[in-house]
């Protein structure tokens, strides 16, 4: 079957059934497409094709339950949503180190104590690293996003207790994983 020559409501109606073949032609009719898009708002090339995979990556998940009577649409509209939360949550990160970094100065902490942050503040990158994909997840959306229970269960289709779940276990993690660093509970309190 010559899969260029179909339209793409027939793509995805093969797709809904699992055709890889369709997913394919998918994928190159309208990667350049989202890749542009993309590359106009965001400078990073690896963030850009981050999220153009992200978004095939999801559309291939979804494929069996995705009502879409349009597709360019529908993969512009999710290209337009990755590029907006991408930029919610580089401002995130950024007004966190903004915030640290001016309580930090501000207090003019020896050199010492700055190499003592500096370590925490790895300490809790490579706890958070090493949490299960979905617990990581969940708990940046929710911590670092700021998103409500309600709303990541509803992005991850997932039950809002499997939310409540995963975050309570990232918490202990970093509790357990962070006692030594209690000493320095204001910072703490920024992630617990």
């Amino acid at each position: 079957m010559n899969y260029k020559s179909l339209p793409d409501e027939m793509l995805l109606l093969y797709l809904r059934t699992g055709d890889q073949q369709a997913f394919r032609e998918i994928y190159q009719r309208y990667w350049k497409k989202l890749y542009a898009i993309a590359r106009h708002k965001i400078q990073s090339l690896d963030v850009v094709e981050e999220l153009v995979q992200d978004i095939f990556l999801k559309l291939w998940e979804r494929r069996d339950s995705l009502r879409v009577d349009k597709l360019d649409a529908y993969l512009a509209t999710a290209v337009r949503y990755a590029i907006i939360n991408h930029v919610k949550s580089t401002l995130v990160h950024e007004k966190y180190a903004d915030y640290a970094y001016a309580h930090f100065t501000e207090a003019s902490y020896a050199t010492e104590e700055q190499l003592d942050l500096a370590e925490l503040m790895q300490a809790v990158e490579q706890q958070l690293n090493d949490l299960p994909e979905k617990t990581r997840q969940i708990f940046r959306l929710n911590r670092l996003e700021y998103q409500s229970v309600k709303e990541i269960s509803s992005q991850l289709k997932v039950p809002e207790r499997t939310v409540e779940y995963h975050l309570s276990q990232a918490i202990k993690s970093l509790r357990i994983y962070l006692r030594d660093y209690l000493l320095a509970g204001f910072l703490i309190g920024l992630f617990l």
